[in-house]
């Protein structure tokens, strides 16, 4: 069974610094005790293979998240750095706190019943690595010093997966309250912006807009052009504001950018708007950079279609897997982007304003054929804000 989902690729993450600092301190200690003491008649192929041991595994959790939620690999793991202990014939040899950073990634990967459960186990398999060296004589159990030395050995793995499992557990308290905050500040600065541009620049608009048309009939052929001009624009401007205003208002929080979008085609396409068709998955995105790639795809698809004609807009979702970057592509078949667009359009500039703020790349350019506009959007998967919406239990 392989712990599977973003909590535990962001857990594995974060705790492999702590992994690895410990046992690069848990081999150093065990090597040099066997350099300086003799344990047994083979200390120099210990050594050796403590060292490879050391390398192999950091090695391998380091490159793979799936390793480091993977059970079947902490077993592996705990039961080489047991297979040490038993091989030095002493089971308060130098292996035993290299055994214990085996409970690392478990303690902190696992809810903290389990991981209680994981460091129980550990426990019981130290004290048959124990029996196993033949060093616990008949009367240890009779030894008062001998029985509190056994008594620590198997009591300290508890202590330590109790420990981690708390730290681990305040942790994602502490990342759900930051997004949560994150959340309702995104809210409320919505909500505001709605209120405004509904209360006023949406009304001023549209004040303009009437009093042009009331110059209709005193107007000359010259300046009716003009005027047409001037209205098609006004109205333009509140269809954007009004787009801006149910955007702004739309529940992002806590919904797939992926639905979001869905919604948003079907809405344009009832509109008129042309054929719009949504493919492939994002993976689940914190709610901050959730938020600023749905303004941007919807930014893209508002362009396409209400600015550049498109009888077809695609947008394609997409990621390679676990923790990989997530990617968006929205193109059409309209006019494509007017010299000097980029610069001059504040559509253009707020998107590449967004993706700036979360650390994602953006590019705007022609489609593949050299027709349209194709708007990409590469979000990393280490993006800012990311935070674990699954709370260990």
């Amino acid at each position: 069974m392989v712990v599977t989902g973003r909590r535990a690729s962001l857990r594995g993450d974060q705790w492999f610094s702590l992994l690895l600092m410990t046992r690069l301190l848990g081999t150093a200690a065990a090597v040099l005790l066997l350099i300086v003491h003799r344990v047994t008649d083979h200390d120099g192929v210990l050594a050796i293979v403590t060292l490879a041991w050391a390398a192999l595994t950091l090695t391998a959790f380091g490159r793979s998240t799936a390793l480091r939620a993977s059970p079947v690999a902490w077993a592996v793991d705990a039961a080489g750095a047991l297979a040490l202990v038993v091989a030095s014939g002493d089971w308060r040899s130098p292996f035993y706190v290299f055994a214990l950073t085996t409970l690392v990634l478990p303690a902190t990967t696992l809810p903290w019943r389990r991981a209680l459960a994981c460091g129980l186990g550990f426990s019981v398999a130290y004290g048959i690595a124990a029996l196993l060296t033949r060093q616990l004589p008949a009367n240890t159990i009779a030894n008062t010093i001998r029985l509190e030395t056994l008594a620590t050995h198997l009591l300290v793995p508890v202590m330590i997966t109790i420990a981690l499992a708390y730290a681990g557990e305040l942790l994602d308290r502490l990342r759900r309250e930051r997004e949560r905050a994150e959340q309702l500040s995104l809210q409320a600065e919505r909500q505001r912006i709605a209120w405004e541009l509904h209360d006023s620049a949406k009304q001023r608009v549209h004040a303009a807009h009437l009093l042009l048309s009331a110059l209709d009939g005193r107007l000359v052929d010259g300046q009716r052009t003009v005027v047409d001009h001037a209205v098609a624009e006004l109205r333009g401007a509140t269809a954007d504001m009004e787009t801006s205003i149910a955007e702004l208002r739309a529940p992002v929080d806590g919904r797939p950018v992926d639905d979001l979008l869905r919604e948003r085609a079907a809405a344009l396409g009832r509109a008129g708007g042309g054929r719009i068709v949504v493919s492939g998955r994002l993976p689940i995105l914190p709610p901050v950079v959730a938020a600023q790639v749905y303004r941007i795809a919807g930014e893209a698809l508002t362009n396409a279609v209400r600015h550049a004609g498109a009888s077809r807009v695609d947008v394609i979702l997409g990621h390679e897997g676990e923790g990989e970057d997530a990617t968006i592509r929205v193109a059409d078949d309209g006019a494509g982007l007017p010299d000097g667009a980029e610069r001059r359009g504040t559509g253009l500039r707020s998107m590449q304003g967004r993706a700036q703020t979360i650390g994602a790349a953006l590019e705007i350019g022609p489609g593949e054929d050299g027709r349209g506009t194709c708007v990409a959007v590469t979000v990393p998967a280490a993006a800012p804000s990311t935070a674990d919406p699954g709370a260990r239990r």
